[in-house]
């Protein structure tokens, strides 16, 4: 018996759904109330010029759905740092990761191509030539905090000289009112104030319809709304000609104006986070229809977080440009 036993091949381990593992954390963030692309904590932390998780080693920004999940494990764990990097990196620096320290989940892309194959599954080939599809491994990428580590050098480690939590400014510098202001410009959407209870986009006007400034709790809170708007406008025919925007059929409720909100929500984040504006966006209303299309999608919010990235970056490129560019556009 004992003897059978041993020789018996050991089942393959299944395989990890790392789609599913990001998505029920993001699911667990909203059951509690909390949307893990809201960061109302440790904005005075800084220290690398935005609130975005940053390689603590290249300088490189974490992107996509990377963001909200080292924004979770910082806030759960309670890092008062925005930096990371992994157990190598750590040790070619001269440093070391703690004893017993646990890592967080980051994920990445690995890009390959694979010949495709019909409904049949026969290989497919066009003129002789075998016809390649392009696709994408997902792969999970363990990484610890920089406070997580000892023997750092301080350019790697940065950290900043009080980790206690400061109160959040509630206006925004000189400098982030220019830079908000620039982007909106760039766009070219228009801007329309009204004493009413709702912010919106209008596509078919290309307007952003706004409440009055003073009707919100806070200046950080009105900029955050009308980014959030902002990305929305992003996605109109003439710039990144988004279905959520486009589609004729969107309406208050249905999948796509919900997904859309998502986008938005995710969106207006990111910027936030990168302009250094801690201000609110209160959209609690879409929470129950966020859950939903998790459940439903265990892939919706990586699309959610690539299109927030796209709209993101297209706002923030206005920003790179020479005043000559400006003029000539």
């Amino acid at each position: 018996m004992n003897k059978s036993i041993r020789g018996r091949k050991a089942a393959p381990a299944q395989k990890a759904d790392l789609y599913q593992q990001v998505t029920d954390k993001i699911i667990a963030a909203l059951e509690k109330g909390v949307p893990p692309w809201r960061r109302p904590w440790r904005s005075a932390q800084n220290v690398h010029g935005s609130a975005l998780p940053v390689n603590a080693t290249t300088g490189r920004h974490y992107s996509g759905v990377n963001i909200p999940l080292l924004w979770m494990s910082a806030e759960e764990r309670g890092f008062p740092s925005d930096r990371w990097l992994t157990y190598q990196q750590a040790k070619a620096v001269g440093g070391q990761v703690r004893k017993g320290e646990t890592c967080s989940m980051a994920i990445i892309y690995k890009p390959f191509e694979k010949q495709a194959r019909d409904s049949s599954d026969n290989l497919l080939f066009r003129d002789g030539e075998p016809v390649m599809e392009q696709l994408a491994m997902l792969k999970q990428l363990q990484l610890f905090n920089v406070v997580q580590c000892e023997g750092l050098p301080e350019s790697v480690r940065e950290e900043a000289a009080d980790s206690s939590p400061a109160e959040q400014p509630t206006g925004l510098s000189t400098t982030q009112l220019q830079q908000v202001q620039q982007i909106l410009s760039a766009t070219g959407v228009g801007c329309d104030h009204r004493r009413q209870d709702r912010a919106f986009y209008r596509p078919g006007a290309d307007r952003i319809v706004m409440p009055t400034a003073s009707q919100f709790r806070t200046e950080a809170d009105y900029w955050s709304t009308l980014l959030h708007e902002l990305v929305h406008a992003t996605g109109h025919g003439s710039r990144l000609n988004r279905e959520g925007i486009t589609s004729s059929s969107r309406q208050f409720g249905d999948p796509v104006y919900c997904f859309e909100e998502l986008i938005a929500e995710t969106g207006s984040a990111f910027l936030c986070a990168q302009l250094g504006i801690t201000g609110d966006v209160q959209h609690e209303s879409y929470l129950a229809g966020w859950l939903k299309a998790l459940r439903e999608d265990k892939k919706a919010i990586f699309r959610a977080c690539r299109f927030a990235r796209e709209a993101s970056e297209f706002l923030l490129q206005s920003l790179n440009r020479q005043p000559e560019q400006d003029q000539a556009a």
